[in-house]
């Protein structure tokens, strides 16, 4: 006969603290909306990044910002330049730059791909998101061209057309007209 479990007098810990949202990976820890705006985005990639410890500790804090970055490739590698992650408020004297030049981690096949259309007119590597998977940092990178000023306001003009249409459609529903 199996015996019952006897109480101790104090609660149990529980066995899988909820995580940080951002360090599980269900919430990004880095967006950059300048992107799609100033960019037509035209095919994303993953790739991983070299980092040190304390630019981790940074990121999971949510102190990486994309805005300015771009991707670069030299002498057959992939690098992020211009991406800021801030300094580890716990850090010591080992703690990182917060805009060094980072090293992106792809495939030999990916990256020939990536030297082939980049040198193309006016294509360039564009950081859109950072994210965690498997307890790893990853870096979304999209092959962008660049807009006018006029592709910007035909965007923007197409947006404000098209979220007028759904708000006329939800007063229709609302009021029962069919």
């Amino acid at each position: 006969m199996p015996r019952p479990p006897q109480s101790t007098g104090r609660p149990e810990k529980e066995k899988n603290p909820r995580r940080d949202p951002t360090a599980s990976g269900e919430r990004d820890a880095s967006v950059n909306r300048a992107a799609s705006h100033n960019y037509f985005l035209l095919e994303k990639f993953e790739a991983g990044i070299a980092l040190r410890g304390t630019e981790v500790k940074s990121i999971r804090g949510g102190r990486a910002n994309l805005k300015d970055a771009y991707g670069l490739v030299k002498d057959g590698e992939l690098w992020l330049i211009n991406a800021h992650i801030g300094v580890y408020e716990h850090g010591n004297i080992f703690n990182h730059e917060p805009l060094r030049t980072r090293k992106l981690l792809v495939h030999r096949s990916e990256l020939s791909k990536l030297i082939g259309k980049t040198q193309q007119k006016g294509l360039t590597l564009i950081p859109t998101r950072m994210y965690f998977r498997n307890g790893r940092v990853k870096v979304e990178l999209a092959l962008a061209k660049g807009k006018q000023m006029w592709d910007k306001r035909e965007t923007e003009r197409r947006k404000t057309a098209d979220r007028e249409a759904r708000e006329a459609i939800a007063r229709n529903r609302k009021s029962g007209v069919v």
